[in-house]
């Protein structure tokens, strides 16, 4: 593993540690205090996975798959199942192999989200990551109506070393986009980033808005591989899924990116978005420096929460 992989993951596994205490133990205390696998079992788990944020779905596909793992494998000692729990939830997280087909072709990347969910500083992270891989990256500042956005935007834009277009405020966010399109299109820039509204309490101008981005860049950049992220803060726990289906009723989701993930007892629910929504988790931050955000790894977080090295190492 890199140094900066290796810094990220230590940091990961100290920032799940509130998420641990509250799925964790509870599981490590249900395989201890039974001493058969019994419908009781079965029940005291599927509490703590609730309970910790994992949700309904997820948790019913990782216990169905369990018991059928018990059958199969004649499985009488409850410790003995404990692997393949582990395993199952990381399966409901594994992200498809097209996940980050993105990073190979040029690239047109909607940043979607409520204000205060982290989204102009991931639109900044996200361009340093890019950066780092030795992208030519663009940020659009399309987010003109809050007030602070374009100038948080340039701070970012400037630390990741990359170009912003836009930062007006109450200019019209199609026009930022367009000149945005343009200047991606004339610099053969790898990847355009946009910043886009946080609203949703009026769906109607929200859609309206999104429908008029989406024109733009079928009329003016057709070939462009197409992303709408959205940013979710795992503080908030359901909160965030309903926000997530919300704004998946407005524009099709392509992937989450999970902010604040070091402040929270809620990280199950980063299983438990990617399950309800058949969308996967593509980045995850557990920090405010640049760095904080990175591509999300099922391994690495299934690894970091359970607190060990990481399970592919081992075999």
């Amino acid at each position: 593993m890199g140094e900066e992989k290796k810094g990220f993951f230590s940091r990961l596994k100290e920032g799940l540690s509130k998420t641990r205490n509250n799925i964790v133990y509870g599981i490590d205390g249900v395989f201890n205090g039974f001493s058969n696998i019994d419908e009781d079992f079965y029940e005291e788990l599927e509490e703590i996975l609730i309970m910790g944020d994992v949700g309904i779905r997820a948790t019913d596909a990782i216990l169905e798959k369990l018991r059928m793992q018990v059958r199969e494998y004649h499985i009488k000692e409850p410790a003995d199942c404990k692997e393949f729990l582990i395993r199952n939830i990381r399966e409901q997280m594994d992200a498809p192999d097209t996940a980050y087909d993105f990073e190979h072709k040029p690239s047109v990347l909607f940043i979607i989200g409520v204000n205060g969910v982290g989204k102009t500083t991931s639109v900044g992270k996200l361009a340093g990551n890019l950066k780092a891989q030795g992208k030519k990256v663009i940020i659009g500042a399309c987010d003109t109506f809050r007030a602070a956005a374009g100038e948080q935007l340039a701070e970012w834009a400037n630390r990741a070393g990359v170009e912003l277009i836009g930062g007006r405020e109450g200019a019209d966010p199609a026009s930022v986009l367009f000149d945005a399109v343009s200047a991606a299109k004339a610099r053969h820039a790898d990847v355009l980033i946009c910043d886009t509204a946080g609203r949703l309490h009026n769906k109607k101008n929200l859609m309206e808005e999104l429908k008029k981005m989406n024109r733009i860049i079928e009329r003016e950049f057709p070939d462009a591989h197409r992303e709408n992220l959205i940013v979710l803060d795992a503080t908030t726990g359901q909160n965030a899924l309903q926000q997530a289906k919300e704004f998946g009723s407005v524009t099709d989701l392509t992937g989450i990116i999970l902010t604040k993930m070091d402040g929270t007892a809620k990280g199950g629910i980063a299983v438990a978005i990617q399950s309800e929504l058949q969308v996967p988790v593509k980045y995850i931050g557990v920090g405010e420096k640049l760095e904080d955000l990175q591509k999300f790894d099922a391994e690495a977080f299934v690894s970091a929460l359970f607190d060990r090295e990481r399970l592919d190492d081992e075999e």
